[in-house]
């Protein structure tokens, strides 16, 4: 009997905007609905960003917080992974044409195609609902080791729902995505799963409310080890 493997979880990525058809409406529709410039420049603002810092973009979509910070910081090195093709494609476009030197690879957050301690940064933007609980423990792991030791993570990324309103407003990225993968996002579970990952100093700062929910920022340190 022909028997057929099942792909990894991580391989069934969902698409930005949960079908492939939606992706080039994927930036008009963060940009008008979900306050974009502003969450986006205020996660660069807490990034603290040095000249010379190596930073990763995991789940880098279409480049645009990328170029922001090569944009803010040309004197720093930024890399983004995604396993969209398509979303790529657009990124490059997009790099091309402001003529920014930023490299974009094709993987996965839980199996960072990258050696240890190889980044000050490493950051996600509105990639973590994507994924099922498994997957983002995984990723979380996989960024506390390419972190170098005193990195840090920073996410933007689908926050604790309070409230009525932030509740029915988070309702349609989760008929996208699945209940499944955005749960744990909405009950505010990702600060845990990062201590478990091994991160420590782990801040929330509070949420922008957008017309799809809230919207967290997250820091997290990777501890220096005294030999």
């Amino acid at each position: 009997m022909d028997v057929k493997r099942r792909k990894p979880k991580s391989d069934e990525f969902v698409p930005a905007l949960g079908l492939g058809v939606l992706t080039p409406l994927f930036d008009p529709l963060v940009r008008i609905l979900m306050r974009e410039k502003r969450f986006k420049s205020r996660l660069v603002d807490q990034m603290a960003i040095q000249p010379g810092h190596r930073i990763l973009d995991v789940g880098c979509g279409t480049g645009t917080l990328a170029l922001l910070i090569k944009e803010r910081h040309p004197q720093s090195e930024v890399v983004g992974l995604d396993p969209d093709p398509q979303i790529l494609a657009i990124a490059r476009s997009k790099t091309a044409s402001a003529r920014a030197d930023v490299r974009f690879d094709v993987g996965y957050a839980d199996r960072l195609p990258y050696p240890d301690a190889g980044f000050d940064r490493v950051i996600s933007s509105l990639a973590f609902h994507h994924l099922t609980r498994e997957t983002k423990r995984a990723a979380l792991r996989e960024a506390y080791r390419v972190l170098r030791p005193g990195g840090e993570l920073h996410i933007a990324d689908v926050g604790r729902a309070s409230g009525v309103l932030m509740r029915l407003a988070v309702w349609p990225i989760v008929l996208l995505d699945g209940t499944d993968r955005v749960k744990d996002n909405v009950a505010g579970r990702l600060p845990a799963f990062m201590n478990e990952a091994g991160f420590t100093d782990v801040v929330e700062a509070e949420p922008f409310r957008t017309t799809f929910g809230p919207i967290s920022l997250y820091r997290a340190s990777k501890l220096v080890t005294n030999l």
